[in-house]
């Protein structure tokens, strides 16, 4: 059972890496500044590719972490 769950953790971990090199930087530029921020892109961020690899990243932060607590407990 063990080596199933580090086998997940490591895939997760990999995943998660995955996923954060694809995001985009935060640094909105000039454009915050000029208000350009406030588009039709800004307001719809969760249905965009963004918004999904956002909380794709959300979700294998708390699998990662669960499964770090698992494998860290003698509960398996």
């Amino acid at each position: 059972m063990r080596t199933l769950v580090m086998i997940i953790f490591m895939l997760v971990c990999i995943a998660l890496t995955a996923i954060v090199l694809l995001q985009e930087g935060k640094s909105a530029g000039l454009g915050a500044i000029a208000g350009a921020a406030d588009t039709y892109w800004g307001k719809n961020k969760g249905r965009s590719m963004e918004g999904k690899l956002i909380l794709g990243t959300r979700i294998l932060c708390v699998v990662f972490i669960l499964l770090a607590i698992l494998l860290n407990t003698s509960l398996i």
